[in-house]
C-alpha cells in the first residue's frame, strides 16, 4: 500500500536530512521508498527551483514566485509523485503544499484562499496522509541555514534565507496555524538537538501514527 509523506519547517530545520534517514528505516522494513523534493523533482521543476531559489532573482514579486511553484507542483505531481504511488510505493517529500501556505500565504502575505486553490489545481487528488513538521527557534534555523549555505559549492539557494527575521517568524507561525487547521494530518517533531536524536523522534511518532510498533527502528 502507497503511503505519501510530506517533510515541513522552517529554513535549516533538519528535514532534509531527516527524510534520508526516515527512508533508510522504511527501506530496512523491506518497503519501497522514493524520496523527493519541492520545488523540483524532476527536471523542468528542477529548472523553476532554479529560479525561485537564486539570490540574484530579489526582484521576483510574491504573485510570480506563487505561480512557479505551482507549476513546478504540477509538472512533480504529474511526473513523479502520482506515478509512484500509483506503483505502491512509499514517497517522502521535502516539502509540498503546506511550504506554499506558511511562506507565500503567511509570510508573503497573499492569504491562503487563492493558495489553496492553485494547490488543488496543481496537486488534484494527491495529498499527504501524514505531514511532519519540524519545529524549532527561527533564529537557530537561520543560523544553521546559512552555516550550510556558505559551506555548500555550485549556484547558491539562499533567496529565502536573504529575508527579514519578520518574515520567517510569519512563517513559522503559518505552519503552527496550519496544524491547529488539520492535527489529525500534522505530526511536529522538535528539531533542536542532534540529528540521531531527532531521527528518534521521528521515527517513534511515526510508527505510532501509522501503527508500525516494532518494525521502525
Amino acid at each position: 500500500m502507497s503511503v505519501f509523506i510530506t517533510f515541513e519547517g522552517i529554513e535549516g530545520c533538519g528535514k532534509t536530512t531527516q527524510v534520508r534517514l526516515l527512508a533508510n528505516s522504511l527501506r530496512r522494513c523491506g518497503l519501497d521508498v522514493l524520496t523527493t523534493r519541492e520545488p523540483g523533482g524532476c527536471p523542468i521543476a528542477d529548472d523553476v527551483r532554479r529560479i525561485l531559489l537564486n539570490p540574484d532573482n530579489s526582484a521576483l514579486v510574491p504573485r510570480a514566485e506563487l505561480l512557479l511553484y505551482a507549476a513546478a507542483r504540477a509538472q512533480h505531481v504529474a511526473e513523479v509523485i502520482q506515478p509512484a504511488l500509483a506503483r505502491g510505493s512509499w514517497v517522502l517529500c521535502d516539502r509540498f503544499a503546506d511550504a506554499t501556505l506558511a511562506y507565500q500565504g503567511y509570510g508573503r502575505g497573499l492569504g491562503t484562499d487563492l493558495i489553496e486553490m492553485l494547490n488543488e489545481v496543481a496537486a488534484g487528488p494527491t495529498h499527504p496522509q501524514l505531514t511532519i513538521l519540524f519545529d524549532l527557534p527561527v533564529e537557530e534555523g537561520l543560523s544553521r541555514a546559512r552555516e550550510r549555505n556558505s559551506l555548500t559549492d555550485g549556484p547558491s539557494e539562499g533567496r529565502f534565507e536573504e529575508e527579514s527575521l519578520a518574515f520567517h517568524r510569519r512563517v513559522r507561525e503559518g505552519y503552527l496555524t496550519l496544524v491547529d487547521r488539520a492535527p489529525e494530518r500534522f505530526l511536529v517533531v522538535d528539531a533542536r538537538g542532534e540529528r540521531d536524536a531527532v531521527a528518534g523522534r521521528v521515527r517513534n511518532a511515526v510508527a505510532e501514527r501509522l501503527d508500525m510498533h516494532g518494525l521502525l527502528k
